[in-house]
């Protein structure tokens, strides 16, 4: 069976830092998976963070994006009506736009999320935190 992955927002700024809340569990499930995804909503949330002085970036919002993804061969993510509509319909454990498209996109592609978030196993969704 594949190993596929999905990188939450903190998951995907982690790996681009090098930042150590990234476990040892989640860098070596990144490391040894079939594919690994980041979802296009992730470079929104991002550039809106980013813009709000909310996350510092040592360089532009989509040049940091562009990069992790070519250095770590990251694959993007679909981001289609079926995950919108999915998103929509899910319970309202979590308010967090961003995350119930990560979450809908884990549900219908069958992707594991890479995540600190507690919210998200209360979806069905499995998790490496």
């Amino acid at each position: 069976m594949m190993h596929r992955l999905l990188l939450d927002t903190c998951a995907f700024i982690w790996l681009a830092t090098g930042d150590d809340s990234l476990s040892e569990r989640a860098r070596k499930a990144i490391s040894s998976a079939d594919c690994v995804f980041v979802s296009p909503i992730s470079a929104w949330e991002i550039g809106q963070k980013h813009r709000q002085g909310k996350l510092k970036l040592p360089m532009e919002p989509q040049d940091l994006f562009d990069a992790v993804v070519d250095r770590y061969a990251l694959d993007i993510a679909p981001l289609d009506t079926t995950i919108m509509f999915k998103a929509s319909a899910l319970p309202e454990h979590h308010k967090d736009p961003a995350d119930r498209f990560i979450i809908a996109t884990a549900l219908l592609n069958g992707f594991t999320v890479v995540t600190a978030d507690g919210h998200f196993p209360g979806y069905g969704v499995n998790v490496i935190i």
